[in-house]
């Protein structure tokens, strides 16, 4: 079992701060608000640091076509400043892309390790929009799809869970995995919203049947109707499935005051919401868990909720600024968890 005070990794470099541009949601200041809050010496006490490389480009093409990725490599050389109409780039994007993949490889090769067993990494642009060959919603590269096919190619990990709790759904890691029965992938969203993927009825394909769980949540769903997810599907789901590795795709834009999305989520339930996966971890996979940032554009309501995430995985005993804003979930969201265990319940027990 974890200790009362357990070191967590964080993986940062200052070079993730060049891919930017002004105005758009998806800058800079996302990961220097969050970098900064944990600037004080009791938090650096339970922190291990550590700087990530470039990801080679044989890693990021076990998810995307070689073509895709050269396509993105001379997009930025040639000045191009647009992708698609929300994902920039500017000459060093596809060099902090490669960057932003290979901070996700170096906090699983820390995380197998036990060095620490739990890892977050501030790493950006983010991954979980990014297909097989297109560029969508502020991602370049899949950054956790690419870790999870890594995790196993090279790690010999055999049963890997991917949870997504952004609040958009992971349309390019789904996509990446839906006929693979090796690797789990399970996402709490709102809907409607971007990307409009992630209905209750995606499922997976083929042998992957089943091992696509979504629950599509509607607008205003906070502490309480998230609670009631993990409670009721996440956590069962999990545990049936035992993950040797936990893998998740931490977007914090199920915010309450998040300028992108209409959820109601407080600092409290994204503790909530760790310490839960948190104890799924401690059961199935030794306690090993990675993140990797995906949204988030409220820049001090992530910040607090970066540092109350890596208070719950670690067990720091650190106050809780905000606490829930309605007690008890709504009409309308267990109905659609209801709905999500009666299309689930063909492939796990509830």
């Amino acid at each position: 079992m974890a200790s009362e005070h357990e070191k967590i990794g964080v993986v940062y470099d200052p070079d993730y701060l060049i891919h930017t541009q002004r105005q758009h949601p998806e800058r800079k200041e996302r990961l220097e608000y969050m970098y900064s809050a944990l600037q004080n010496d009791s938090l650096m006490d339970n922190i291990e640091l550590a700087k990530p490389v470039p990801a080679e480009v044989e890693d990021i093409n076990l998810v995307h076509d070689y073509s895709y990725i050269r396509s993105v490599e001379e997009a930025c050389l040639a000045g191009k400043r647009f992708l698609d109409m929300d994902t920039y780039i500017g000459p060093e994007s596809y060099r902090v892309a490669l960057l932003s993949a290979g901070g996700v490889l170096i906090g699983l090769k820390n995380v197998l390790n036990n060095n620490p067993r739990k890892t977050f990494v501030f790493n950006r642009p983010p991954g979980h929009h990014a297909e097989r060959s297109r560029a969508m919603g502020f991602c370049l590269f899949n950054n956790i799809a690419v870790t999870a096919a890594v995790a196993r190619q090279n790690y010999g990990v055999k049963r890997i869970a991917i949870v997504d709790w952004d609040v958009h759904h992971g349309n390019g890691t789904q996509h990446a995995f839906e006929d693979d029965p090796e690797i789990l992938f399970i996402s709490t969203h709102q809907s409607p919203a971007y990307p409009g993927s992630g209905g209750l009825n995606e499922v997976g394909s083929g042998k992957g049947k089943g091992f696509t769980v979504n629950i599509p949540l509607p607008p205003g769903c906070g502490d309480a109707e998230y609670g009631l997810a993990f409670e009721k599907v996440v956590v069962p789901v999990l545990d049936q499935y035992q993950p040797e590795l936990l893998l998740i795709s931490s977007g914090h834009d199920a915010y309450s005051h998040d300028p992108l999305a209409g959820m109601s989520l407080t600092e409290q339930g994204y503790y909530n919401m760790a310490e839960a996966l948190k104890g799924v971890a401690e059961s199935w996979s030794e306690g090993r868990i990675l993140l990797c940032l995906e949204g988030g554009y409220h820049l001090e309501g992530q910040a607090g909720i970066v540092v109350q995430i890596l208070n719950a995985l670690g067990s720091w005993g650190l106050p809780i600024g905000e606490n829930a804003l309605v007690e008890e979930p709504g009409s309308h969201a267990q109905k659609r968890i209801e709905e999500v265990l009666d299309v689930q319940k063909a492939f796990w027990s509830f």
